[in-house]
């Protein structure tokens, strides 16, 4: 079997060896993305960062990342899932990728198209600036938050900040789980913690949304490649009219002035979520990282 440990903080260097070449636009091989949702261990093999997850009585192998030939990672992939007596499922599959997997193993797998697990890729500039007609409602949203709070102010998150962000946070899944109470909210609010009690050692962007000194918002993500900036989450209060269109601007316009070579903001998936999934087209995306999976086919 191929020897996995779970990532630990320590691992950063090493997984940003292998992540940040500019390849894998993606959430899933998003270092920070791994680290606060803690359902992967890893390998190293044959200078392959190799993923593995077992999550919800289920079991994957997402594609692995690396250089050179590819074969045999994948091969020792195949005995592994076989040793452990489970089946070989590989996620991560993109439409360069699937061509690959026919050719070295002809027949060998079934492909699954997964919509709901595809990540919306927008222009930063267009976040940015909100501009155009296809933006006139966003637009709308924006100037309301500003005539309705035109005191607000944006800043880095700081130690000094971190526990009101915390605090409304808490908040916010405090209320949404005495509506309906739903164990993915707790997983994600976990998550989130981790994330804020990590987020100097994984190097990540916050901006919050302030007035009078009360957190209105926050969001939060990561660098992912030289080009492309992952939002790993973005919390408004309840009730703020404009919030969320507010801090999504703003985020966009302090990533472009502190990283002027990114030119793309990932806001991961929907789920399959028809609201959220409304919503993340709602803003336009240049385009999705088509991602699938595929699994053996089991010979009776």
């Amino acid at each position: 079997m191929l020897n996995f440990t779970p990532i630990t903080i320590e691992d950063k260097e090493l997984f940003d060896r292998y992540l940040l070449d500019g390849k894998e636009r993606g959430c899933a091989y998003s270092f920070a993305n791994l680290f606060m949702w803690g359902r992967q261990n890893y390998a190293v093999y044959n200078d392959y960062l190799v993923l593995f997850s077992h999550f919800h009585c289920r079991s994957v192998y997402p594609y692995p990342v690396g250089t050179g030939d590819i074969k045999p990672v994948l091969d020792a992939i195949i005995k592994d899932a076989r040793e452990r007596n489970i089946p070989c499922r590989l996620t991560g599959i993109t439409p360069d990728i699937r061509p690959v997997l026919d050719t070295l193993y002809p027949g060998k797998f079934c492909i699954h198209t997964d919509r709901d697990s595809h990540d919306y890729v927008y222009d930063i500039n267009a976040l940015a600036e909100l501009s155009g007609r296809k933006y006139h409602g966003k637009k709308n949203h924006y100037n309301k938050f500003r005539d309705l709070y035109p005191e607000y102010t944006v800043s880095p998150l700081t130690e000094e900040l971190l526990p009101k962000v915390k605090l409304m946070i808490d908040q916010w899944y405090k209320e949404r789980l005495n509506v309906a109470p739903d164990s993915d909210f707790l997983l994600e609010q976990a998550a989130i913690d981790k994330a804020l009690r990590y987020y100097k050692e994984l190097q990540l962007e916050s901006l919050v949304l302030l007035h009078n000194s009360e957190v209105l918002a926050v969001t939060m993500g990561s660098l992912t490649t030289p080009d492309s900036f992952d939002i790993h989450f973005e919390k408004a209060k309840a009730g703020i009219e404009g919030a969320y269109t507010a801090i999504n601007c703003e985020f966009a316009k302090y990533l472009r002035e502190k990283y002027p070579q990114v030119l793309y903001l990932n806001r991961e998936e929907d789920m399959g979520i028809e609201g959220l999934r409304k919503a993340k087209l709602s803003y336009r995306p240049v385009f999705l990282v088509n991602k699938g999976n595929v699994s053996e086919k089991r010979i009776v």
